[in-house]
């Protein structure tokens, strides 16, 4: 269920469900997302669905992996991205084969160990990690050019918006409850200009760092 001809079988579905980018695409493709689950689950790994990753938390389905970071990369390369909620890695791995350099938060201590060493085993060097409170960004090494965040907020952070650069992008989802909305903010000369996209379902973004 690893083979390539699952990958492929992944890549087409997320082509006709109007996915686009041929670079996202790309790495999606290679990367192997099987790394990124516990071992019983690797045979759903090329599935288009999200699965547990433990600590009440989730690998995103590759439809939003590709999805939110389409949305990043709309407006060309990015070369400083904050992601929050690091995660099992995967998302994380998918970004720094797209952009020049990623900073990490996550919450969970144990989780973020865990995806250090998937991205040691694949090499991908351009990954700063941070342990802490996704809500407060990572303050000390802004302003970033994108900002992508992988648990759904009550409201926007404000400390967030404060950490984009001018022109950067934000993709957040945002809301409580089961089902969320996705946003794109954008950073503009006079403020901000704020798209809301898709209906998604996130695991929440909470405060407090935890071990």
């Amino acid at each position: 269920m690893t083979s390539q001809r699952t990958r492929d079988r992944l890549i087409q579905r997320l082509y006709e469900e109007g996915l686009s980018n041929p670079h996202v695409l790309e790495v999606i493709r290679r990367t192997p997302r099987h790394l990124f689950v516990d071992e019983a689950l690797a045979h759903r790994a090329y599935e288009d669905t999200a699965l547990p990753i433990g600590h009440n938390q989730t690998i995103s389905q590759p439809f939003m992996v590709a999805r939110m970071s389409e949305l990043l990369l709309a407006d060309g390369p990015l070369d400083k991205v904050l992601e929050i909620g690091t995660g099992s890695g995967y998302q994380t791995a998918v970004l720094a084969q797209l952009v020049e350099r990623v900073f990490s938060v996550e919450r969970i201590q144990a989780l973020q160990e865990r995806a250090k060493e998937r991205l040691a085993e694949l090499r991908l060097r351009n990954v700063v990690f941070r342990w802490g409170d996704g809500w407060e960004g990572w303050p000390a090494l802004a302003p970033y050019n994108g900002i992508i965040v992988t648990a759904a907020a009550a409201d926007v952070p404000q400390a967030l918006l404060g950490q984009l650069a001018p022109g950067g992008r934000l993709v957040i989802p945002v809301g409580t409850g089961d089902v969320q909305q996705l946003m794109l903010i954008v950073r503009e000369e006079d403020g901000f200009s704020r798209h809301l996209l898709d209906t998604v379902r996130f695991v929440p973004l909470l405060n407090g760092p935890v071990i």
